[in-house]
């Protein structure tokens, strides 16, 4: 099965540990990679913040980039979201709105994808130690994928689960949202890490860069013993524990 990559731009500029995990996941489930290099932002930042003419660019960029793909997999809820609203936002454009239901049509967020398309429930994932997971808002409450990360995780050899508490709550990135409104993000992650603390977890594990990086920043400055893993890196895991 051939699979175009979308990687995101916080995984390529920040974390590409994370896309080096995805691209080793999907390749050991039988899966040819693609990546196209002329990809870029989805305009995700730019459409939430009210520049809807001015993000359609990137979109057109991006339906362009992937119009080749047979399936195109994202290691993000939330910018694999972005790729299904483009056909919302190109609604009645005679152009652009076919080629936009096209792009969603084949769209999948990684976890959504090995679950639903590849038919897999254990990736032969092992990763002693315990954890709990962030659902994010966007990957959830917009796409819709809820199951599939939880039946990966519950299949991963070694890793005690415990549920987050107050998991349906924001931990306060929504992208500007943090930059605009910094003393609320503030206190909504806070609040996040200590429900984390609260399960004794030794891992955080999550499936949206951005999250990750707002509860793992508050953490780090915090000085907690928490790791913070992308579910990719999690699900790429084979005899790693925790130290």
């Amino acid at each position: 099965m051939k699979v175009t990559l979308f990687a995101t731009c916080l995984v390529d500029m920040f974390q590409s540990n994370v896309g080096k995990a995805t691209v080793e996941l999907l390749e050991r489930l039988g899966c040819e990679i693609d990546f196209p290099e002329s990809q870029v932002c989805c305009g995700q930042p730019a459409y939430n913040s009210g520049y809807v003419k001015e993000s359609k660019e990137a979109m057109k960029k991006m339906i362009q980039t992937f119009e080749h793909a047979e399936y195109i997999v994202c290691p993000s809820g939330s910018c694999a979201f972005m790729f299904h609203e483009y056909q919302h936002v190109f609604k009645g454009d005679p152009v652009w709105e076919p080629k936009a239901k096209k792009l969603a049509d084949k769209t999948y967020e990684l976890t959504q994808f090995i679950v639903d398309v590849l038919k897999v429930e254990d990736v032969g994932a092992q990763l002693e130690g315990k954890a709990t997971y962030h659902t994010s808002c966007h990957m959830t409450r917009l796409l819709g994928v809820k199951k599939a990360p939880m039946t990966l995780l519950s299949n991963v050899k070694g890793l005690e689960f415990t549920e987050l508490p107050g998991k349906e709550q924001c931990c306060g990135f929504g992208g500007t949202f943090s930059v605009k409104m910094s003393q609320i993000s503030e206190q909504m992650v806070d609040e996040k890490v200590h429900h984390v603390e609260e399960t004794d977890a030794e891992y955080l594990i999550g499936a949206d860069a951005g999250c990750l990086m707002n509860i793992g920043g508050r953490i780090n400055r915090q000085g907690k013993p928490i790791k913070v893993m992308h579910i990719a890196e999690v699900l790429n895991s084979r005899t790693f524990s925790f130290q």
